[in-house]
């Protein structure tokens, strides 16, 4: 005898909020809140939107459609209600940024009394425009320059014009500004009035400074460098540095910043070239080195009168590089040293003795280190000629 058969297990009942009803019903809501407030509706857009893609056991292209139509709704039910045109109410008698072109304005009926436009030439634009409509103007803008460059941050541009006059129920002012720190040209439109660059050659750094302070330029605005590679300026101070080169150029405009290339006064500006003279090639100018320093030459002695190791009879001294008279003055030149290369900067004819890693000059020329090792000098990789190994 056969058993009846249980009755399939029945299937729980979907939650209400997650059936079909209820997400066209968020549609709707999408669309009556459009209507009413323009912000809200988009707040309950989105909000349905997330909605529609988790809760409903819907296909992902109806989904999809759901969601466009979410946004038709919005758009319908703001424009119903108004919501679209009310967007620039608040802002329909200020001028459209950047253009200086005023925008329509919708204000009706007898004009009203002119009011009086406070002086805010000086001011920063934002500021000032802030300040004009707080006293119930309506702002626009402009370059004071003939370049008639657009106006990004307000905050860098100050006021040197400004134009108050009545349109039809408006009070507008106009601001003719350039960018801070330019100076204002004489009228708006006109020609900014740069200072023109000195001569400053020949000249010490606070002279140099104090000439461009009175023609207006400002003295963060000048910086100053070493005019030769191998010099550095002092760190307590250059102001006897005289002024080897200047950028701009004598008569050209400023601007923005200016640069001076000094020179220590022992030194000067008559040195041709990058370098100044280094003739121990220790990597210093020679006005830096001690007086012994200054006289030595590549394999000469400090009297510079000796080679590096006379005649031949004179080689067996210059051969170890030692000092004293003794053997090695036999051989030696009729006026020639009696030291046969004692007080030579060199050893055994190699070069003079020079530290890697030093400035040098010219290119090519060679030496050896204190243990002997050969140098030669060379561009290295900050392009500055400095002694490396052969």
């Amino acid at each position: 005898m056969n058993q009846p058969s249980s009755p399939p297990p029945r299937t729980a009942a979907r939650p209400w909020w997650r059936t079909t009803p209820a997400a066209l019903g968020l549609l709707v809501l999408v669309a009556v809140l459009g209507a009413l407030s323009l912000p809200l509706g988009f707040l309950v857009l989105i909000a349905s939107v997330v909605a529609l893609w988790m809760l409903p056991p819907w296909r992902w292209f109806t989904r999809l459609g759901a969601t466009v139509g979410a946004f038709f709704l919005l758009t319908i039910g703001a424009g119903l209600g108004g919501q679209l045109d009310d967007t620039g109410k608040e802002k329909a008698n200020q001028v459209a940024v950047g253009t200086g072109t005023p925008a329509p304005s919708s204000a009706t009926g007898s004009p009203r009394a002119s009011l009086h436009a406070p002086d805010l030439t000086g001011s920063h634009l934002d500021e000032a425009e802030d300040r004009a409509r707080d006293a119930g103007f309506t702002t626009g803008h402009h370059d004071a320059s003939p370049a008639g460059r657009t106006v990004v941050v307000r905050s860098g541009w100050v006021v040197c014009f400004q134009q108050a006059e009545h349109d039809g129920g408006r009070e507008v002012i106009e601001f003719a500004a350039v960018k801070d720190r330019e100076p204002c040209p004489e009228e708006d439109g006109g020609r900014i009035p740069w200072p023109a660059m000195p001569d400053l050659i020949g000249k010490t750094w606070r002279t140099a400074v104090a000439e461009l302070a009175d023609r207006g330029v400002d003295g963060h605005d000048v910086t100053a460098e070493a005019r030769y590679l191998n010099d550095a300026l002092p760190e307590g101070g250059h102001d006897s540095w005289r002024v080897c080169e200047q950028d701009p150029a004598e008569g050209e405009d400023i601007t923005s910043q200016v640069t001076l290339g000094l020179a220590h006064p022992a030194a000067g500006c008559s040195t041709d070239g990058s370098y100044l003279g280094d003739r121990d090639h220790d990597g210093r100018p020679d006005y830096r080195d001690h007086s012994d320093d200054r006289a030595t030459t590549g394999g000469g002695a400090p009297g510079g009168s000796s080679t590096a190791g006379g005649t031949s009879g004179g080689s067996a001294a210059s051969s170890t590089g030692g000092g004293g008279s003794g053997d090695g003055s036999s051989g030696g030149s009729s006026g020639g040293s009696s030291t046969g290369g004692g007080g030579s900067s060199a050893t055994g004819g190699g070069g003079p003795i020079v530290h890697p890693g030093a400035f040098c000059a010219p290119a090519g020329a060679t030496g050896v280190t204190s243990a002997g090792t050969p140098m030669v000098c060379g561009p290295a990789s900050d392009g500055r000629n400095r002694w490396h190994h052969a």
